[in-house]
C-alpha cells in the first residue's frame, strides 16, 4: 500500500499521489496519460482528474500498479476500477492489468476464444483474487504464452489454477521454468493451432518468441513496441540483453508477416491502419535500428 508520508514531492497537490517505491515501470502513464508524468526516475501525479472518467482511469492504475505505489489522500475505494479487468482492446483481446513486480510491470493479455481453442495468457499477470475470479468467469485459461524469460511472474500459479499449457522457448529456460510443458526450440516459426503463430525474435534475449494472432495481433514482449514521443515503432537499444545484432535480425524477419496490432509487454501498444501500412513502419523501425 503507498504511503502518503513517503509522497513524491513532485506530485500536484490533490487525492492521487505517487511514493517513492515507484519502479517507473510507466503503467500508469500508459493507462491515465492525462494523470501521471514521467519523473527522471519514477511517474508521478501531474495533474488531478478533471472527471469521474479521469479518476476512474487514475485508480485503474492504482489497481495495476506492480509496486503498490499509486495511493488516494482519503483512501478511495478500488473496487469499481477491479472490476473493469481484463480490460477490452479488441477483437477478444484484453489487458489483464494486474502487472507484476517481478516481471518489472509487464503487460500482460487474455486472449478470450471459444472452445475448443480456448482462452490464451499471453505472458504472466500478478496472481490477484479478483484477476482469477474474472479468469474463471471468461472460462478459464487453456494456453499460457511466455514470451521470454522476464517476464513469467506467476506463471506456476496460473497453471495450479487453471492446468493451463505453458509455452516458452528453450533458451529461455531457467530452473523456474523448466517445468513448462512446450518447450519451443530452434528458429523456426511454431504453429500452435490455426489462429496462434509463435515466432521466434532473438535479440532482447536469446529466447525472445512474439506470438502472432489471427495475422492481425502481434504480441511482442520485450521486442518492440511504438513510441510516442518518436512517434514510431521502436525497439529498446539500452535493454538488450543478449545481442542487437541478433534482435534487427529478427526485426527483419517480421516483414514476412502481416498484422496490424504491436501489444507490447513495455512500451505502448499501437494499431496502424493497414497491414501494409504497420509494415512501413516497420521498415522505417528498422532503418532507425542499423544506425543505432
Amino acid at each position: 500500500m503507498a504511503r502518503l508520508s513517503e509522497r513524491l514531492p513532485e506530485n500536484v497537490p490533490g487525492e492521487f499521489y505517487v511514493d517513492r517505491s515507484c519502479i517507473d515501470c510507466d503503467t500508469c502513464r500508459r493507462i491515465a496519460p492525462d494523470v501521471f508524468a514521467e519523473g527522471e526516475s519514477f511517474s508521478y501525479v501531474g495533474r488531478q482528474p478533471a472527471s469521474e472518467q479521469g479518476r476512474l482511469r487514475a485508480l485503474m492504475a492504482l489497481v495495476a500498479c506492480p509496486t503498490a505505489s499509486i495511493g488516494t489522500a482519503s483512501r478511495l475505494p478500488a473496487a469499481p476500477a477491479v472490476g473493469l479487468f481484463p480490460e477490452p482492446i479488441d477483437g477478444g483481446v484484453y489487458f489483464c492489468g494486474f502487472t507484476s513486480k517481478d516481471s518489472f510491470g509487464a503487460w500482460s493479455y487474455l486472449i478470450r476464444r471459444p472452445a475448443p481453442g480456448g482462452n490464451v495468457l499471453v505472458d504472466s499477470p500478478r496472481v490477484a483474487a479478483p484477476l482469477l475470479s474474472r479468469l474463471d468467469e471468461c472460462g478459464g485459461v487453456r494456453l499460457m504464452f511466455l514470451t521470454h524469460r522476464d517476464d513469467v511472474a506467476d506463471h506456476a500459479a496460473f497453471h495450479k489454477r487453471f492446468g493451463c499449457e505453458r509455452v516458452l522457448h528453450e533458451d529461455d529456460l531457467t530452473p523456474a521454468t523448466r517445468s513448462v510443458e512446450h518447450v519451443l526450440r530452434g528458429p523456426a516459426p511454431v504453429r500452435l493451432d490455426d489462429e496462434l503463430l509463435a515466432i521466434p525474435v532473438p535479440g532482447h534475449t536469446r529466447g525472445h518468441t512474439v506470438l502472432l494472432y489471427r495475422e492481425t495481433y502481434l504480441f511482442t514482449g520485450d521486442h518492440l513496441a511504438w513510441s510516442p514521443g518518436r512517434k514510431s515503432l521502436y525497439a529498446f537499444r539500452d535493454a538488450c540483453w543478449y545481442s542487437w545484432e541478433e534482435q534487427i535480425r529478427s526485426m527483419e524477419r517480421l516483414l514476412d508477416y502481416r498484422f496490424e496490432w504491436v501489444l507490447p509487454g513495455h512500451g505502448w501498444r499501437h494499431r496502424a491502419l493497414s497491414a501494409a501500412a504497420m509494415r512501413s513502419e516497420l521498415e522505417r523501425c528498422l532503418a532507425w535500428m542499423r544506425r543505432a
